[in-house]
């Protein structure tokens, strides 16, 4: 998921001064697209969400080369592993047990969606989807990190 930083590089941090860097100046190159609702990005993701998700909700980082897009939404834990493998990642998802290092920059912009940061979170399952992917999209990923004993959260990252 490191990829996206430079997509959204600057956007999705703090700046000195406590502001968001997104949200400073109406001047950046990249900026958060108005509008921009979980079907529309779904439908670009080329991603059907699932009947039984909750809590869904997206967002596209509109960049000068390059589009960041992320999505993410709550499914039943026993319900994840279905929607993984209509995915058809490249290779099985990886458990990452520990969260990377705290005093770095998240490469995801989660918090943009008051959601915890994927990279963050301990026990996270994550892995590539495609990269290239078919028609517009350059790559997408997906991690997956439990809420509790039910629920999982199932996040999704890429660049068109």
């Amino acid at each position: 998921m490191v990829v996206l930083v430079g997509v959204v590089a600057g956007c999705s941090g703090v700046t000195g001064d406590g502001s968001r860097a997104a949200e400073r100046s109406s001047g950046q190159v990249s900026h958060w697209a108005e509008g921009v609702t979980v079907e529309s990005v779904a439908e670009t993701l080329h991603v059907e969400v699932p009947a039984a998700a909750s809590e869904a909700k997206a967002a596209r980082m509109e960049g000068l080369q390059d589009d960041g897009l992320i999505m993410a939404f709550a499914l039943p834990t026993a319900e994840v592993d279905q929607f993984v493998a209509w995915l058809k990642p490249e290779q099985p998802l990886r458990l990452r047990e520990q969260p990377l290092a705290h005093h770095t920059n998240p490469s995801t912009p989660f918090s943009h969606l008051g959601l915890p940061e994927p990279d963050l979170l301990a026990g996270v399952r994550e892995g590539q989807v495609c990269a290239p992917c078919a028609d517009e999209l350059d790559w997408l990923k997906v991690a997956v990190a439990r809420i509790d004993d039910r629920t999982s959260r199932v996040y999704l990252i890429a660049a068109d």
